[in-house]
């Protein structure tokens, strides 16, 4: 057993972190020393690297909560699983795809610039009036 310093340096997550993973009950309440400090095994080290890795790769705390649920159940399908990465996949390649938008509207807003005065700077004119650019590159963010 170890203490949540521990757990968070042999996973590189802020104490912080596991305290709100706690909270939000993504990882179970910790056992307790007598004196209140709680106490961590390696099946919770082995849960908060996963919920690290799912952060990593994007996934949201909702998913998270499903993909665990499915990891404590190992005799279910793994189809809940494979959906939740494939929803996962396809909100990165939207996100990728308005990146790729935002780098050629960039790319082409520097270009056209000439270097002369701001005045007449081409970079200030396309993020003035945004009917200049020529992809749409809004997003839910934004």
């Amino acid at each position: 057993m170890f203490s949540i310093g521990t757990l968070g340096k042999r996973t590189g997550t802020k104490v912080q972190t596991i305290r709100y993973y706690e909270e939000i009950g993504l990882m179970p309440e910790p056992e307790r020393t007598a004196g209140g400090q709680r106490r961590y095994g390696t099946l919770q080290q082995d849960r908060l690297a996963f919920i690290r890795h799912a952060r990593q790769l994007g996934f949201s705390l909702d998913a998270i909560r499903d993909l665990l649920d499915l990891a404590d159940h190992p005799g279910q399908s793994c189809s809940d699983a494979d959906s939740i990465a494939r929803r996962q996949l396809k909100d990165v390649e939207a996100r990728m795809a308005r990146l790729e938008a935002l780098q050629k509207e960039l790319q082409r807003m520097i270009s056209d610039c000439a270097g002369g005065t701001v005045a007449t700077c081409r970079v200030l004119e396309v993020l003035r009036d945004h009917s200049e650019c020529l992809s749409d590159h809004d997003g839910p963010d934004t």
